[in-house]
């Protein structure tokens, strides 16, 4: 019934879906960017519904709180401390190797602004964990969700970031000026 309702609020809102996720593909780190608005999370959420995807999403912890905290939970969140280092890394990586099947959202620039800096955990999620990094990217310009074939990343993280940073610039985020440089 929430796909439905998703689908119609999505197409209602000029919104689309190029590519898929194969689900043969059992566990992968999904990366989302450029991330600038808070309504990318409704645009994510209206996307897993409609690809039929049971992704998880990792998110500031505050998110988690009451009132409304229940609600993320209920949505697949898994809350993160931001203001410490508590080796999430490893955290994650657990939880792929105790699963048959996993999937979990990272937006990769940390944040809504703009960041030069992009944190690395999910190359490093993805590496330790053996599975493949999938690209999805919310283009404000064109109203669509942009889903592109899984890879493995390599042993160079600087090139596989600019690489991937090099990907995300042709998109356009809700707020342009915090998108990917």
């Amino acid at each position: 019934m929430m796909r439905l309702i998703y689908k119609f609020f999505f197409r209602l809102a000029g919104w689309k879906i190029s590519g898929d996720i194969s689900h043969d593909i059992k566990k992968y780190v999904m990366i989302v960017a450029p991330h600038t608005s808070n309504w990318d999370f409704l645009v994510g959420l209206a996307a897993r519904s409609i690809l039929r995807l049971d992704t998880k999403y990792l998110a500031k912890k505050e998110l988690f709180k009451p009132p409304f905290g229940w609600l993320f939970y209920a949505l697949g969140g898994y809350p993160v401390d931001r203001s410490k280092h508590n080796n999430l890394t490893d955290a994650v990586v657990n939880i792929f190797n105790s699963k048959q099947r996993f999937s979990i959202c990272i937006t990769p620039e940390g944040t809504r602004k703009y960041s030069e800096k992009w944190k690395t955990g999910f190359h490093s999620i993805a590496q330790k964990a053996n599975v493949p990094v999938v690209m999805v990217a919310f283009d404000y310009g064109t109203k669509t969700v942009f889903a592109e074939r899984p890879f493995y990343p390599s042993a160079n993280l600087e090139a596989d970031i600019e690489k991937i940073k090099n990907y995300y610039r042709q998109f356009k985020g809700k707020i342009p000026e915090y998108g990917v440089r």
